[in-house]
């Protein structure tokens, strides 16, 4: 799966500032010269916080520096590359009990807490976890019912729109329902009035003028709340002429197609530990599926000439209605729209359902602060991470262009609202090292299945890899018969002779 970077603003805040980061960039160094440190540190303990994204670097260095006025302890952020990071992790705390804490994907917990590089996160008295985060965020920080990381910035995918487009829209339609309603009320006067013949002009609705509360109800109407809408709204729409598709993604990416069996496959639970829970080879996941290969013949979408952000580029450009976005578009069209270079207005939608009767849930990734089982200042640390992750988060969006896993935050941008809500009823990641490779093998399932294969068949197929990875003994699946699709029931021609018969 490949996440794409956002543009970010970096500045140094002040003088401090400074020195932190020059700290931060030059790398573990600096825990090799811990004397060294605390001499700096004015006799303070100095705690060290690992992370591999440079995005974060002005970010953390701020929040060191606000905290570090206040507390009895020097935060030190260290930068390190992400090649085998938990490895290096391991490593150092084996030689100083360092790291004291990290920031790591919650889809590596199982192994750091295995390692013993995991703790249970003890907030200070009084605070209750459920009241601070979002609840996904929870999950994908728990494991074995243990909250091991604290939530800090999350990432999901949800439907981007163009809603100029659907504006335009959505007047056209009232004006249409403000000219029909004239004429069964002129028709209703014609009636009242008792003269045959008589015509009444209808008033002119041209210079109608909607409210944009009465713009916005009509806008959530047309928002296509199944992919069934999707394709109805690709057909009723009459397309401006730069408009080259209705809905377009990127289909060879993992984090975009998820989605369609998000609420049919089980991996490990809500939590993604559990290897007891998993349930790939099922008939939901099979429909699912099969409607998403028929978007195939419905949109035309060529996998070998698709990526991510050039599908953004197209969307800014307005060639398309509907594409399915991570949290950094809003990041880039906000900079666009500054710039001067987006001509259009946007905004979030929940992730369509499949239908009526099948449900969807989008894949996310939540990054966490965890604390270092080996570190010697836990309380400190535990304090640190509480503080960075649930009440620093203010600047977080616009310093990274990253968006808080904590609950109630004004992100400042309403499209990072609807992102947060679809957060919230997404999937996490698993967890669990025997199913590490399920993201490889399944985004190959879902392009053979794009590309026609059977999507019973290859669903079998990975069910049973997994499950054999799983249970450590070759696994074979129960073939699945799918029910029939029910046909249209039509009198025939000697049911409808018996009818007349009858009569």
């Amino acid at each position: 799966m490949s996440l794409k970077k956002r543009l970010t603003a970096v500045g140094m805040i002040s003088i401090a500032a400074v020195i932190i980061f020059v700290i931060a960039v030059s790398g573990w160094q600096v825990s090799e010269k811990q004397e060294d440190a605390v001499i700096f540190a004015g006799g303070k303990e100095t705690l060290y916080l690992w992370y591999t994204d440079e995005t974060l670097t002005s970010y953390l260095s701020s929040a060191a520096v606000t905290y570090n006025e206040t507390h009895d302890v020097r935060i030190v952020p260290v930068l390190e590359s992400g090649l085998e990071y938990l490895e290096r992790i391991n490593q150092t705390s084996l030689e100083s009990s360092a790291p004291d804490l990290y920031i790591i994907s919650h889809d590596s917990l199982e192994k750091a807490y295995l390692a013993g590089l995991a703790s249970e996160i003890k907030p200070e008295d009084g605070v209750r976890p459920d009241e601070v985060y979002i609840g996904t965020g929870l999950q994908a920080a728990s494991y074995k019912d243990k909250i091991i990381g604290y939530p800090f910035y999350f990432e999901t995918s949800s439907l981007l729109y163009n809603k100029t487009y659907l504006e335009d829209m959505a007047r056209s339609q009232l004006e249409t329902e403000a000219d029909l309603a004239e004429g069964e009320a002129a028709q209703e006067r014609i009636e009242e009035s008792g003269e045959e013949g008589q015509t009444l002009e209808a008033e002119n609705t041209q210079d109608v003028v909607f409210t944009e509360e009465q713009i916005e109800a009509k806008v959530q109407q047309l928002l296509p709340a199944t992919i069934q809408d999707i394709e109805s709204f690709a057909d009723d729409y009459d397309a401006p002429e730069q408009v080259e598709g209705v809905f377009k993604w990127d289909v060879t990416d993992i984090f975009y197609n998820y989605f369609f069996v998000g609420n049919s496959i089980k991996m490990g639970g809500e939590a993604g530990w559990d290897t007891a829970q998993i349930d790939i080879y099922n008939l939901d996941a099979i429909a699912s599926l099969r409607v998403y290969q028929e978007l195939n013949q419905f949109f035309s979408i060529d996998t070998g000439e698709i990526e991510y952000e050039a599908i953004l580029d197209e969307f800014m450009d307005g060639k398309m209605v509907f594409t399915m976005a991570t949290t950094d578009a809003v990041f880039k069209l906000e900079q666009a729209k500054a710039d001067g270079l987006l001509e259009y207005d946007y905004d979030i939608a929940l992730t369509p359902a499949i239908d009526e009767n099948r449900q969807t849930r989008s894949l996310s990734m939540t990054s966490c602060v965890v604390i270092n089982g080996y570190s010697e200042n836990k309380e400190a640390a535990n304090d640190f991470a509480y503080f960075l992750t649930a009440e620093y988060n203010d600047i977080l969006y616009a310093r990274t262009g990253k968006v808080s896993a904590a609950k109630d935050i004004d992100y400042g941008y309403e499209p990072l609202d609807k992102f947060a809500a679809e957060y919230e009823k997404s999937i996490s990641m698993p967890k669990m090292i025997e199913t590490s490779n399920f993201w490889v093998k399944l985004e190959v399932v879902f392009s053979q299945i794009w590309n026609g294969a059977d999507a019973n068949e290859k669903l079998k197929e990975l069910s049973e890899q997994i499950m054999s990875q799983v249970t450590g003994t070759a696994y074979e699946e129960d073939y699945l018969e799918e029910p029939k699709e029910q046909e249209e029931e039509y009198p025939d021609e000697e049911d409808g002779a018996q009818e007349e018969a009858e009569e």
